[in-house]
């Protein structure tokens, strides 16, 4: 099976802290409480459970950040063509069985799907509160192909190559999703379509555009904009933005 090769041509992506997920077929799951999830890191802001060094607590914003009149479009090099009789999402790397998986386009529709309302962090410092996204939860896609015990993070990886390595933990979260959908509507191209993961907590660059294969990694590995000087972590309420702020243990050697 094919290999997603070192990028020559990266997309830039973005992510979200969430509020609420609501479960597959429209069933209303019960509301997550942040404040109280193993995924927090530190003590911290009383609505998220993570550290908030900065940030007033009228804002109900990471340190750092604004709210613009509009959506950003960040991405490097071009925007990929969606071609749904050929596209795929595949699986790879540590898997628990030793194989690999594939989804073609409509197989990858009739996964179980879900809602989730989710602010967006952008590392370049402006936020979109309340973003209702829809999609596949990666949940999904960690029971249909479950990762070996050994796994600790995963490589997401795009059109021509771009990718973001991602904490198990952080992936795993049950308001982590693949989405196709944002306020009601399909994603534009410029921002992800058909496919976009979005990893509530972290700075944007972590939710990659146009996904196109997940692999499971037993060691962290650092993705394209990691290795060229954003912090590994990334989370944005302890202003994650770079590589230097980096503590030992909180990315491999660059």
């Amino acid at each position: 099976m094919a290999r997603w090769l070192r990028p020559q041509e990266p997309m830039v992506a973005g992510v979200s802290r969430p509020a609420r997920r609501e479960g597959a077929k429209g069933q209303i799951s019960r509301m997550r409480q942040p404040e109280t999830s193993k995924r927090a890191v530190g003590a911290g802001h009383p609505a998220t459970g993570r550290t908030d060094p900065g940030a007033s607590p009228e804002s109900g914003l990471p340190p750092g950040q604004y709210i613009p009149a509009s959506w950003p479009v960040l991405h490097y090099g071009r925007v990929p063509v969606f071609h749904p009789e050929s596209w795929g999402m595949q699986v790879f790397g540590a898997t628990e069985n030793g194989r690999d998986h594939r989804w073609g386009w409509d197989e990858f529709r009739s996964l179980p799907s879900c809602r989730v309302i989710a602010d967006f962090h952008c590392v370049t410092k402006f936020s979109i509160p309340g973003i209702a996204w829809e999609g596949v939860p990666a949940a999904a896609l960690l029971r249909a192909v479950p990762p070996a015990a050994e796994v600790t993070h995963v490589m997401v990886w795009a059109d021509f190559g771009y990718s973001a390595n991602v904490r198990i933990a952080d992936f795993a979260a049950d308001d982590t999703l693949f989405a196709t959908h944002r306020n009601g509507t399909e994603l534009t191209p410029e921002h992800g379509y058909p496919v976009r993961l979005v990893v509530p907590g972290l700075y944007a660059w972590k939710s990659v555009k146009w996904v196109r294969a997940v692999e499971y990694l037993m060691a962290d590995r650092r993705g394209f904009w990691e290795e060229r000087g954003y912090h590994n972590t990334a989370d944005p309420w302890r202003e994650q933005r770079y590589s230097y702020q980096e503590r030992p243990g909180e990315g491999p050697p660059l």
